[in-house]
């Protein structure tokens, strides 16, 4: 007797299969595909260029033994359900597992299913409303695939001809290093320009102290640069001192501050990268993590929804449940219902925000019972949720007037205080705020100078970029899409075109510069932050249906292909060789510094006779001599998973290694 047959649920990873088995009965029987089964050849471009660029898709060899399985398994099923995730990506795994497990003549029905929650009331609705494979998003996602094969399989190679093998260049990291290098520019070249400020010390008539700014002369508003040095600072404090003060008006008004809406995204990257130190890259692993399936007691439950949205939207019952909770734990004062509108074009109003599947399931319970991290990014995706529906932040600022006189002048300072006037979703969700209190004070109350300060400040050079502000920026630009955000700047990381410093913000190493340098020369459209962004709306149009996939491409690679090959011929091979006074221990022969995948090194000129080669101090000094050596000098290293340390200039002969920055042992006997 045949055992019956069951429906084949097939889903990317084996952590989300698991966790979708738990609310399904034995009619159903759940496989992973694990992740694509078929992709373009590594090997060679695998798109037919001279046929409208149709790809050349195979299945590769650590994806054979599993795609066997699923065949098996497939044929012994009464249906197929595609349950991918319900993006570009999934869509077109979705695309591909039929194409490889539904042949002519094997007809067996096919389902596509969509949920954005792994709940068992997201998985039965699913499977309620089953749908067709949306080809339009698969097209899109094809059509970004084959234009980042063209630039990468083309550029790549131009780069090793005409520098040194080992390089790349992408269609989107090529435009992410050029935004990094121009920030870095922008800051070298900056030139801090001087500028003073007055601050005064004022006594109420109750004795007490309270700070204030001028920011007013005869009427006329100060402008950042209206006192500009010392000696016009120094004749304005003068007068300043026969003055006499009193209370020109106060001005009390409470400002509201809004909540944030929950997540997408992009800015749980940020958030996560600003409040948690987490790169986008371990972000994502940690959300796909809480979204396939945690256990923490209860079985394997998916904790979040799915990560890699546009949509700020919330449910009804999301909203209901958010509802429930605030009013039980905060009470109605706190309580408010929000629902947010989408900024992105593209953002479907059927889809959801990143948000808890159950916020019943509080953040304190899963507290030491999951990983630490899994923990943290749990607790603020709960923590922004909740506030999202929550009243406002009211804070009571107090805008205090004084008036200066003089017989020839007046002066005008201002003082502001500022207190919390009701916590509102700052008391779930902390938003930076300083508070400044200041005396009770009067209209017309004569004040004394107590204390004077005329204040010396230079204007700060641009910060660089970290990982928040970076995504911030690609964003918007328009340059790539959320969900690729972190593979962007894990790529410029392990082709160490750029590092992180000891504050986390990107610098641009010696290859990423010259890597940016001859990309900028030579092709100025792969770099060209608006071209870049029309391909992105012209994908997002494939998308919506609007936009024809091969067009776009053609559109796109017919002048590029025409300008790599005018550079062929026209670019001569960078030579980047230096000669050094260095000999060679091993044959005798001169040392000469070489450029490699991590950068320079020195090497003998005899190669490929000799081939010794050595490292070269590129490191950062301090100016700190050795602690333990007293010869070498302190510099800046980095592990190989980017920590940074601080280690002796004369190693190996030296091994000084240390976490924290050494103390200038000079500097200590000079202050003594």
């Amino acid at each position: 007797m045949n055992k019956k047959q069951k429906s084949l649920i097939i889903v990317e990873s084996p952590a989300k299969a698991k966790t979708i088995s738990r609310f399904l009965d034995s009619n159903y029987q759940v496989e992973a595909s694990y992740g694509h089964i078929r992709d373009l050849p590594k090997s060679t471009l695998g798109i037919d260029t001279e046929n409208d660029f149709q790809p050349k898709y195979i299945i590769p060899k650590n994806k054979q033994k599993q795609v066997t399985k699923l065949k098996k398994t497939t044929a012994k099923s009464s249906e197929l359900i595609l349950a991918t995730d319900e993006d570009r990506e999934g869509e077109a795994i979705a695309w591909h597992l039929k194409e490889v497990l539904i042949s002519k003549d094997f007809n067996l029905p096919v389902k596509r299913i969509a949920f954005h929650e792994i709940t068992q009331t997201a998985i039965e609705n699913a499977l309620k409303n089953p749908r067709e494979i949306n080809e339009n998003l698969v097209l899109a996602q094809q059509a970004r695939r084959i234009l980042d094969r063209l630039v990468g399989y083309n550029l790549s190679p131009f780069l090793w001809k005409k520098v040194f093998k080992g390089l790349s260049a992408g269609r989107v990291q090529s435009v992410a290093l050029r935004i990094i290098v121009d920030k870095e520019n922008e800051r070298n070249q900056f030139k801090p320009e001087e500028y003073w400020t007055i601050v005064a010390n004022f006594l109420s008539s109750k004795k007490e102290i309270f700070q204030s700014e001028l920011y007013k002369i005869n009427n006329k508003n100060l402008e950042k640069f209206s006192i500009k040095n010392k000696e016009e600072a120094e004749k304005i404090t003068n007068n300043l001192k026969l003055a006499d003060f009193s209370i020109k008006d106060i001005t009390e008004k409470i400002i509201k501050k809004t909540p944030p809406p929950p997540f997408i995204t992009s800015t749980l990257q940020q958030e996560a990268s600003k409040k948690l130190h987490f790169s986008a890259k371990q972000t994502m692993m940690l959300a796909q993590k809480l979204y396939e399936g945690v256990d923490f007691g209860k079985g394997s439950i998916g904790l979040i929804t799915y990560m890699r949205t546009d949509s700020v939207i919330l449910s009804n019952e999301a909203l209901k449940k958010a509802e429930e909770i605030i009013l039980e734990k905060f009470g109605k004062n706190y309580y408010q219902q929000r629902q947010y509108k989408n900024k992105s074009r593209l953002a479907q109003e059927a889809h959801e925000a990143i948000r808890p599947t159950d916020p019943q399931i509080f953040p304190k319970e899963l507290k030491g019972k999951i990983d630490e991290k899994l923990y943290k990014l749990y607790n603020l995706i709960w923590q922004r949720f909740i506030a999202s529906q929550m009243t406002d932040l009211q804070i009571k600022k107090l805008i205090v007037d004084i008036e200066g006189k003089t017989p020839k002048e007046n002066y005008d300072f201002k003082t502001i205080g500022s207190q919390i006037y009701f916590d509102g979703f700052s008391k779930i969700y902390p938003v930076q705020l300083q508070e400044n209190l200041i005396p009770k004070l009067f209209k017309n109350e004569k004040i004394l100078l107590n204390n004077l300060s005329a204040l010396q400040h230079f204007t700060e050079p641009p910060v660089l970029y970290s990982e928040a502000s970076l995504i911030k920026k690609l964003e918007e630009y328009g340059i790539g899409r959320p969900s690729t955000y972190a593979t962007i700047i894990s790529i410029l990381l392990e082709r160490r075109y750029v590092e992180k410093d000891e504050n986390r913000h990107f610098i641009t190493t010696e290859i990423g510069l010259l890597v940016d340098s001859i990309l900028r020369n030579n092709f100025p459209q792969i770099v060209d932050i608006g071209f870049t962004a029309k391909i992105e709306e012209d994908l997002d149009k494939i998308a919506e249906g609007k936009k024809n996939w091969i067009q776009v491409i053609r559109e796109f690679y017919e002048p590029f292909k025409n300008n790599l090959d005018e550079k062929y011929n026209q670019v001569e091979k960078t030579n980047l060789q230096e000669e050094t006074n260095e000999i060679c221990e091993k044959c005798g022969a001169k040392m000469i510094i070489k450029y490699g995948k991590y950068g320079k090194f020195l090497a003998c000129s005899n190669f490929p006779e000799c081939k010794n080669t050595k490292s070269l101090n590129n490191k950062k000094s301090l100016g700190i001599v050795c602690p333990k050596c007293h010869q070498g000098e302190i510099i800046i290293k980095k592990t190989k998973k980017g920590r940074i340390f601080y280690g002796c200039s004369r190693w190996p002969e030296c091994d000084f290694a240390s976490w924290t920055k050494p103390k200038d042992e000079n500097l200590l006997d000079s202050e003594e």
